[in-house]
C-alpha cells in the first residue's frame, strides 16, 4: 500500500473510533447520574464523627461504628436545682463554677446556667373533679394568689377539667384555658372560667401539657426553667393515656413537676361505700377498674373488674386505698426525677399556703444544662448528681435525679 493511502486509512480509523467513543459517553452519562442519585449517604469514620461533634458544641453526634452514617442531634439535659444551707434556707448568688454535675458517675460539662433571677414558664393544672367540685371557688382564690406571688417576667398557662358530651355520654375532658402568658388579667379570666368535671383525666392532662403547652422550644432566657404545678389528689379515673406515657413526655420536655396533694381520701371513701342507688354516691369507672386490675392483679379476669356496684364494701375500700397510695407514689416519682417537689394540703383551705410555698421554691431555683457525653440511644435511665463547691458549709442540694435516654 502506498504511504498516502496508509495515512488516509489511519485518519479514517481514528475518526471512526472518536465517533464510537462519543456515542458510548452519551449513553453512559445519564446512567451514571442516575446511579449517583441512588447511592447511599457518604459513610464516615469515627474520627470524622468526633470532629463533627466538636465543630458544633450544642449538638451531640451519636457514637457510630466505622462506616456508619453520622446523625447529629441536639440533646440538652436540663437540671433544675435548689440549694439550701444547714438551716434549710435558700442560697442565692451562686455561679456556674460553684456546681459540679455527674451523669452515671461521669462528670459532665455545664453548658447552660440560669440564676434564681431568671424567669419561669409554668403550666398550672387545677383539678376540679370528684370531691373538689363543690369548692371551685376556693380553688380559684388559691390559684389567683399563686399568680400574684409570681415575678413580673414569669409566664403561666392555665389547664383544667370540664365535662363535655362524647357521643351518648357526658365525659371529663382536659381544657387549656390559657396558653403561656404574662398577662395577669388574661390569667384571672381563665381562672374565672374554670369548670368542673365528673372524672379525673390526670394522665391525659400531663401529656397534653407536654404536647401543647411546652411543645415549642423555650426562649433562651427560660431554658431549663419550666414547671408544671398541679393541685390534685392524683387519682386518675378517665384518661386514655397512662402514667408511663405522661412520665415519658414530661421527662422529654425537661419540665420540673410540683404537686400540691389535696387529701380527699376520707371524703371519697365515704361516698364510695354508699349504696349505688344513693344520689350522693361515687363509683369507680370501668376504665379505672381495669387500670387497677392491670397494675395490682394482672392475672385476674377482666370481667371481675367491670361493675363497681357489684363489689363488696371491703373490696371497694381496698381498691380506693390502693389507688390513693399509687397516686402518691407516682407524684413522688415525677417530682423527684424532675427536680420538683410535693407539698401536702390537708384541705383546700390549706391550698393557698401550699401555693405560696411553691412560688417561693420556684423563685429560688437554679437551672443547669449539659450535653451528655454518653451518646447511646438505648432508652436506659441515666442518674444525675449535682454537687456544690464553695464557701458553704454542708449545703443541701435537691436536683433532678435522672432521665431516660431517647431510644432508636
Amino acid at each position: 500500500m502506498q504511504p498516502a493511502l496508509r495515512s488516509a486509512a489511519r485518519v479514517s480509523a481514528l475518526a471512526s473510533a472518536l465517533i464510537c467513543l462519543s456515542l458510548l459517553i452519551s449513553i453512559l452519562l445519564p446512567v451514571a447520574g442516575q446511579q449517583a442519585k441512588q447511592e447511599r449517604p457518604r459513610r464516615v469514620t469515627k474520627d470524622e464523627a468526633q470532629s463533627a461533634a466538636k465543630a458544633s458544641p450544642e449538638s451531640s453526634a451519636e457514637e457510630v461504628d466505622e462506616g456508619d452514617v453520622v446523625r447529629v442531634e441536639t440533646q440538652l439535659v436540663s437540671v433544675p436545682t435548689v440549694v439550701t444551707n444547714s438551716l434549710g434556707r435558700p442560697v442565692p448568688g451562686l455561679r456556674a463554677e460553684n456546681f459540679v454535675l455527674f451523669e452515671n458517675g461521669q462528670q459532665q460539662k455545664i453548658t447552660n446556667f440560669a440564676t434564681t433571677e431568671a424567669p419561669f414558664e409554668i403550666a398550672l393544672l387545677l383539678d376540679t373533679s370528684g370531691s373538689t367540685r363543690e369548692d371551685v371557688g376556693l380553688i380559684r382564690q388559691a390559684a389567683n394568689a399563686f399568680i400574684d406571688a409570681l415575678r413580673p417576667g414569669d409566664r403561666v398557662a392555665i389547664v383544667g377539667f370540664n365535662t363535655a358530651r362524647q357521643g351518648q355520654t357526658m365525659a371529663a375532658k382536659v381544657e387549656v384555658l390559657s396558653k403561656l402568658t404574662g398577662d395577669r388579667k388574661l390569667l384571672r379570666t381563665a381562672i374565672e372560667n374554670l369548670g368542673s368535671s365528673n372524672g379525673t383525666p390526670f394522665y391525659d392532662a400531663l401529656s397534653r401539657i407536654a404536647d401543647e403547652v411546652f411543645h415549642e422550644a423555650p426562649p433562651e432566657e427560660v431554658r431549663g426553667r419550666r414547671a408544671v404545678v398541679a393541685l390534685t389528689d392524683g387519682v386518675d379515673s378517665t384518661s386514655d393515656s397512662n402514667f408511663q406515657t405522661a412520665r415519658s413526655k414530661l421527662s422529654g420536655s425537661g419540665v420540673a413537676s410540683y404537686f400540691i396533694e389535696v387529701n380527699t381520701e376520707d371524703f371519697v371513701e365515704d361516698r364510695l361505700l354508699k349504696d349505688c342507688q344513693d344520689d350522693g354516691r361515687l363509683t369507680l369507672s370501668a376504665k379505672q377498674l381495669q387500670r387497677y386490675r392491670q397494675v395490682f392483679y394482672p392475672r385476674a379476669q377482666p370481667e371481675d373488674y367491670v361493675d363497681f356496684c357489684q363489689m363488696g364494701p371491703f373490696e371497694k375500700m381496698q381498691i380506693s386505698r390502693d389507688l390513693y397510695n399509687l397516686a402518691r407514689r407516682e407524684m413522688d416519682e415525677l417530682a423527684k426525677a424532675s427536680g420538683g417537689r410535693n407539698f401536702l394540703a390537708a384541705s383546700l383551705q390549706d391550698a393557698r399556703a401550699a401555693f405560696a410555698r411553691v412560688a417561693t421554691e420556684i423563685g429560688t431555683q437554679y437551672s443547669l444544662g449539659y450535653y451528655p457525653t454518653n451518646k447511646a440511644r438505648d432508652g436506659k435511665f441515666r442518674a444525675i448528681r449535682v454537687e456544690v463547691q464553695g464557701p458553704l458549709e454542708k449545703p443541701q442540694v435537691r436536683a433532678r435525679e435522672g432521665y431516660f435516654a431517647s431510644k432508636g
